[in-house]
């Protein structure tokens, strides 16, 4: 027979199962013919160089973290086995993407045209997204080996993929206070023009919906 004690012990430790270890992505390996060549093009980038480790003739490692990343790269010798130039489809977000262009392409990057697609797995049709949707607006460069980089367009986050309200940036956070200015000037409008005194509690509500993707408030 349970006692109270046993189904307390038992929740306390149901619960403690349920509670899953942090793994938060730290490095991505992509693979290089030309180490000083890789390293001058990341450099020229304005990443931020974390290292050069070298180890006699058989071990070299080179790691890079891109601007307001928590994620790195490494390459190197000795670092994987994959094809140089074989690596695809890596990520980088950013809240504007042309703004983003123009960075890369005034750091010596190759950077295609924007472009959008209408929904997952729907063909690119050229230009960014005229209505600026989240996740639809996209850009690529490659690197000198051919490894390609997707840039995305994100504003607002899907809900539950954030449980903090962070930005990676000044200007990430400065374009989100833009937008929570401009939806409290129509705040302010509907309530007759009156000046809010409380509009920091606006703000603050406004820009953690928006970045959980919750409903914002009106």
């Amino acid at each position: 027979m349970k006692t109270p004690r046993d189904e307390k012990h038992e929740t306390a430790t149901g619960t403690l199962k349920k509670q899953a270890l942090d793994m938060k992505l730290e490095v991505v390996v992509i693979p290089v013919s030309d180490v000083d060549r890789a390293k001058s093009f990341y450099i020229g980038l304005g990443w931020r160089l974390d290292g050069d480790f070298v180890v006699g003739d058989t071990f070299r490692g080179v790691q890079f973290t891109p601007p307001g990343s928590p994620a790195s790269i490494h390459f190197g010798t000795g670092v994987t086995t994959a094809e140089p130039g074989s690596a695809s489809g890596l990520y980088l977000v950013v809240s504007d993407i042309e703004a983003a262009r123009a960075e890369l392409i005034g750091h010596g990057a190759e950077v295609s045209e924007a472009f959008h697609r209408t929904g997952p797995g729907k063909p690119a049709v050229k230009g960014r997204d005229p209505e600026r949707r989240s996740y639809s607006s996209f850009a690529t460069f490659k690197d000198p080996d051919g490894n390609e980089w997707l840039l995305q367009e994100i504003t607002t986050r899907f809900p539950g993929r954030i449980d903090t309200t962070t930005y990676a940036s000044g200007a990430d956070l400065v374009a989100a206070l833009r937008r929570a200015s401009e939806a409290h000037g129509e705040h302010e409008k509907r309530n007759g023009g009156q000046r809010d005194e409380n509009w920091p509690d606006w703000y603050a509500e406004y820009m953690v919906a928006e970045q959980a993707g919750k409903e914002l408030p009106l």
